[in-house]
């Protein structure tokens, strides 16, 4: 243990809280800055998407009682709508999808641990964001053979 002159204990050396920060490894480029400013664009985006969203479901016509398979048929039958909603998924899923990689990278402490849950998250995201596009693309509205009254008014009754 290091003592000064005068025979005291010696305090530990902190460094000035000017100094440059020490990174523990090198990084190839502005991935972190990228990802923090997507995270701010994406949620304010992702808030004007989903209460639109909510608005249009729940506070015009007759609100949650007149979501049913027509309505979604109706809606999707408007290329607008569709981009409305592909957009809400992708942002959703990237948004949510960088903000738990973000959280693995603080908690998880050993390398494999960490590679192997953004291996999963990296996997869920791409299958949710795959099926859901999906979804949007090959929703058929007029289906043949179900209840016509489900059916919304464009379609015709085969």
């Amino acid at each position: 243990m290091a003592t000064t002159e005068t025979g005291a204990p010696a305090s530990p050396t902190i460094s000035a809280p000017r100094d440059p920060y020490k990174r523990r490894k090198t990084t190839r480029g502005n991935y972190e800055l990228y990802s923090w400013v997507f995270m701010r664009a994406s949620g304010v985006l992702l808030l004007v998407l989903v209460f639109g969203h909510l608005f249009v479901n729940l506070m015009t016509g007759d609100g949650v009682h007149q979501i049913d398979f027509a309505f979604v048929a109706g809606k999707w039958a408007s290329p607008f709508w569709k981009t409305w909603d592909l957009l809400m998924l992708w942002l959703a899923m990237i948004h949510g999808t960088n903000g738990v990689r973000t959280v693995v990278n603080d908690y998880a402490s050993r390398d494999g641990v960490r590679i192997t849950l953004k291996v999963l998250l990296y996997v869920a995201a791409v299958v949710t964001i795959a099926l859901g596009t999906l979804v949007i693309f090959t929703f058929d509205p007029c289906i043949s053979g179900g209840d016509t009254d489900l059916l919304p008014a464009f379609c015709f009754a085969s």
